[in-house]
């Protein structure tokens, strides 16, 4: 199955707002899946389990209040240009491991100057930057899987 078509089914199930998409086509199989409901379940206070366990009564106690997480102010990323993930797979920097990265923070870059790799079912796709100008962040670690759409770099 070629890019091109994963791209449309990816579209296809975002447009759409289904959750899941499986696909058979002789032997290759793709499932995607939408993400991003988070379920948040309440913090419940459970009994001793040896009180439980004897059978004994346990003494109601008010649950003391849990200490608010201290809430530090997100780093704002710079300004510039976003150059997002055309697909899901994981996120490389270099050609190979023993290869120096394509890019770093303050390099200057042209349009379609290759800038990193996506490797997506076994293969490595080259991902080429679409502005020119400064690489000013790089949202993603080595190694990281990405999803379409995701932030991998900011040129200003």
């Amino acid at each position: 199955m070629d890019l091109r078509k994963l791209k449309k089914l990816i579209d296809l199930v975002q447009e759409s707002g289904i959750a899941e998409l499986e696909i058979t086509e002789g032997e290759e199989k793709v499932r995607i899946a939408r993400g991003g409901a988070v379920s948040v379940t309440p913090l419940v206070v459970g009994a001793p389990a040896a009180a439980v366990q004897a059978g004994g009564a346990v003494p109601q106690t008010p649950a003391a209040p849990a200490a608010a997480p201290v809430a530090t102010a997100p780093e704002a990323p710079p300004e510039g240009h976003v150059v997002k993930s055309p697909m899901v797979g994981t996120f490389y920097r270099s050609p190979s491991p023993d290869a120096k990265p394509f890019v770093e923070v303050g390099a200057t870059i042209k349009a379609g100057e290759t800038i990193c790799v996506i490797e997506a079912m076994k293969l490595m796709n080259e991902i080429e930057a679409d502005a020119s100008g400064t690489i000013k962040a790089i949202l993603v670690e080595n190694g990281q899987p990405v999803e379409y759409g995701q932030a991998l770099f900011i040129i200003g």
